[in-house]
């Protein structure tokens, strides 16, 4: 169990991450116990869904990214992505934002200036990952038990009403509790989660049999079970503790930054503003670790295309940078907790396109096999989806007659870009929820790496007549040669032998530059023909001048037409290719012919 148990951890950060702090200090606020019933409803369905995330990873080998670009056409795959990369970039926002407030009740550091130093926490991640998956979700499940202890003294000091938190479990909602609920929901059961989650449980060592599967399934839903139950522990903590204190004293939460009273009754309001800022800080960073993995899978799963995770981290943080830098200086720092709340609306709106496709693969028997969902999973999962859409559907509908009362002379942008656009999304959701009753689209369209039965069907024997060897000077030259010398023999090919002659005069001169030092050279290349020459080889010299070494060579390539050119690779790097230039990699982005490099 322990050596299935971490991937629920890691995901279970994202279900008490600074968007959940908000819309449950909102809801407590705001509504009292009230909205309870939605927590606990929404950690259940969040088990639910997780599970299922886990069982297409375990049982398939592919997450749930993949399995879109597997079965959906390409547009609809893209426009998945990019529905995902938005809930991602709103994730990132709550994260942004919890820790710039973090840093605000730590140091006292002006909100928009922690907004502008988190987005160098891209460092802090990258670091933290080279540790491995293992100490990654060490040290998560070690914040997180920490914040759980800290929040579970603290509705024992608290002493909230029993009767009230039972009368909370009872469903009710009206139009003002609805914006909070649909929040609720949306920081709750996070949508990139289920992407991550399918892609973390492929980290195990699961095995290949029905029974391996079965038990690595059954672990994880030990595993999910026992890591979003604490998830939900901090969640109704942090509501039934603001209910206690705010609601039951009619003060309004205007900004996250006032929750730090909860604590003041224990330890005082300085040291109570420290912890709170700590933790909120800390919940920031360790969410932001998991959006990146989650960012970084989405990006391959779907779209099949990587880049350097730090490029990837930072594009998601600059994307969340600019909203929250512009709330700030426009609508000041209280504005920033109306964000951190709309950021998990947002969330919500994306959840079903994550949903459905889940719901649909895992009772998938093709798919699935023996593990596919049962017929009271599939209830139990259409039911949840239901009430998600349900409700994605009731706040849709009520903000866009707000937003056409509202809008004044902005209606028309209202009804030629909104609309059009939330009733698009209505027809893919539509599309999606159909497909598998659809005549003719059964069965996967495209499938992940097709290995063939035999390699030599798809690689062509190769014969090289024309090799080009680029030379400097250096003693990586003979290295070179070697290398070509002996392909050449083999193929019965003919050797050019390139240099670039780059100094001060050449770069003036050109071709009319007669120093010492470039006859010298003349005569080096000279030898080294000769010696080819002596051995049966067929050789030819080739000297140009230019400035741009890797542009005259690419020019040689184009004109020569090779087979094969035989680089050598001096292996510096950092400040020396600043200096010396790096060639190798600017010619070989250039090249459509076959590069052989040699060091």
């Amino acid at each position: 169990m322990f050596a299935f148990a971490g991937p629920a951890y890691l995901v279970s950060v994202g279900y008490m991450d600074p968007g959940n702090w908000a819309t449950d200090l909102e809801g407590g606020a705001r509504f009292g116990y009230q909205l309870l019933w939605v927590l606990v409803l929404s950690n259940v369905i969040a088990i639910l869904l997780q599970t299922l995330s886990a069982r297409l990873g375990i049982v398939t080998g592919r997450d749930l990214a993949q399995a879109c670009r597997d079965c959906y056409p390409p547009w609809v795959a893209r426009i998945l992505w990019l529905l995902c990369e938005i809930a991602i970039a709103a994730c990132d926002l709550a994260e942004l934002l919890g820790a710039a407030i973090g840093l605000n009740l730590v140091f006292g550091l002006p909100l928009l200036v922690g907004v502008l130093l988190t987005t160098l926490d891209t460092l802090l991640i990258l670091w933290l990952m080279r540790f491995g998956i293992r100490t990654l979700e060490g040290i998560v499940l070690t914040l997180v038990t920490l914040i759980a202890s800290c929040l579970l003294v603290e509705i024992w000091l608290a002493k909230p009403s029993l009767p009230a938190i039972a009368a909370g479990l009872v469903p009710r909602l009206n139009d003002q509790s609805l914006y909070v609920a649909i929040g609720i929901l949306g920081a709750t059961v996070m949508p990139h989660n289920l992407y991550l989650h399918s892609a973390l449980v492929q980290t195990r060592r699961i095995g290949q049999s029905d029974q391996e599967k079965a038990a690595a399934c059954r672990f994880n839903l030990i595993d999910s079970v026992i890591a979003l139950n604490g998830a939900l522990l901090v969640n109704a903590s942090i509501l039934i503790v603001s209910a206690a204190v705010f609601f039951q004293r009619g003060i309004e939460v205007k900004e996250i930054q006032q929750a730090h009273l909860l604590l003041a009754p224990i330890l005082g309001a300085t040291i109570a503003s420290f912890l709170f800022g700590v933790a909120l800080f800390f919940s920031g960073q360790s969410s932001t670790l998991t959006g990146t993995l989650a960012g970084q899978i989405v990006m391959e799963g779907f779209l099949n295309f990587r880049i350097r995770p730090w490029l990837r981290r930072l594009i998601t943080r600059l994307v969340a940078v600019v909203p929250a830098a512009l709330t700030i200086l426009v609508a000041g720092e209280q504005a920033s907790y109306k964000l951190l709340i709309l950021s998990q609306v947002v969330l919500s709106f994306q959840l079903p396109f994550a949903i459905i496709p889940l719901i649909q693969f895992t009772s998938d028997r093709k798919k699935m096999g023996r593990f596919a969902n049962s017929a009271w999973v599939k209830a139990a999962s259409w039911t949840a989806a239901a009430l998600i859409v349900s409700l994605n559907l009731r706040l849709a509908w009520t903000s866009m007659v707000e937003w056409i009362e509202t809008a004044g002379p902005w209606q028309p942008v209202v009804y030629g870009l909104v609309i059009p656009l939330m009733v698009g999304l209505g027809l893919l959701l539509l599309w999606l929820t159909l497909r598998p009753w659809m005549q003719g689209t059964e069965g996967e369209k495209r499938g992940g790496l097709r290995m063939p039965t035999e390699l030599a069907s798809i690689a062509p024997s190769c014969v090289y007549r024309r090799i080009l060897v680029p030379l400097d000077h250096s003693p990586l030259d003979a290295t070179a040669v070697g290398h070509a010398a002996a392909i050449a023999r083999q193929h019965g090919a003919k050797i050019f032998l390139l240099h670039i002659e780059e100094g001060v005069t050449s770069q003036v001169y050109g071709s009319e530059a007669h120093t010492t030092e470039i006859q010298a050279g003349r005569r080096y290349f000279e030898h080294i023909a000769g010696s080819l020459q002596q051995t049966g080889l067929e050789a030819e010299i080739i000297v140009r001048h230019a400035a741009n070494v890797q542009a005259e060579i690419l020019r040689v390539v184009q004109e020569l037409d090779p087979d094969l050119v035989v680089m050598g690779a001096h292996g510096h790097r950092g400040l020396r290719d600043l200096m010396h230039g790096d060639t190798i990699n600017a010619v070989r982005h250039g090249l459509k012919t076959p590069l052989l490099i040699v060091k």
